[in-house]
């Protein structure tokens, strides 16, 4: 599996759901919290030119913003329909 990188900051709700969402499916990740870490705020914008959280990494792919539907694609997670 490749390694998920999560960039948020506080008082980020969905940066919150991202973190439930990937814990509840098992997968390990780690936190870069752009407020704490200078370094992990240059990296957001200046690799990854992105100016907002979150911000997910999985190996070269690169989800700006809350995209749930994009994160599962990526991740190849199909929930199966519910009547």
């Amino acid at each position: 599996m490749k390694e998920i990188i999560l960039y948020t900051q506080p008082d980020c709700p969905p940066c919150e759901i991202i973190k439930k969402f990937l814990n509840e499916y098992g997968y390990s990740f780690t936190i870069k919290d752009i407020k704490k870490d200078t370094g992990a705020h240059k990296e957001l914008t200046e690799q990854y030119n992105s100016f907002s959280t979150p911000t997910i990494i999985i190996g070269n792919t690169v989800i700006r913003g809350f995209d749930l539907e994009k994160l599962k694609s990526v991740l190849q997670i199909k929930e199966s329909k519910r009547a």
